[in-house]
């Protein structure tokens, strides 16, 4: 059996400012629709399912982000995810330039949770809590083959 990952989905409380979060980073809009009715109650297993969703890409064309914003049932609130939690951890990013994609992050009232570390001299890293509180990870790899 083949298997491919096709994206990651993630709900968020403004989708506009999700979007214009993950845009100015580098990705895409590649898809926007509101979505309701019965095979979207049956996919995603909620009655009464309507959600507003954009679909995002990055410049490579491998990776791909799905935003939700409920509109029916009420999105529910909860504590951000701590980077120990388990479940759904994070989403995270190759950049060319770490200190220029914080500058973009910071625009958005987004910021390191600690600082900037340096792995093995392979990587400069970072998490930073993004819109609707996403763990976001950015690496700028330093030892480029």
């Amino acid at each position: 059996m083949a298997i491919k990952l096709e994206n990651i989905g993630i709900a968020v409380r403004d989708i506009e400012a999700a979007i214009a979060f993950f845009t100015d980073l580098g990705l895409t809009v590649i898809g926007r629709d509101t979505v309701s009715g019965e095979w979207t109650d049956t996919a995603v297993g909620l009655d009464g399912n309507h959600a507003k969703i954009a679909m995002l890409q990055t410049p490579d064309g491998h990776g791909r982000l799905e935003l939700f914003e409920y509109i029916h049932p009420e999105a529910i609130e909860s504590n951000p995810t701590r980077p120990n939690d388990i479940g759904m951890h994070r989403v995270a990013f190759s950049v060319d330039d770490i200190d220029k994609a914080l500058e973009v992050a910071a625009k958005h009232g987004c910021y390191p949770l600690r600082g900037v570390a340096t792995y093995a001299d392979i990587y400069k890293l970072t998490y930073l809590r993004g819109p609707s509180g996403i763990l976001v990870m950015l690496a700028e790899e330093l030892k480029k083959e």
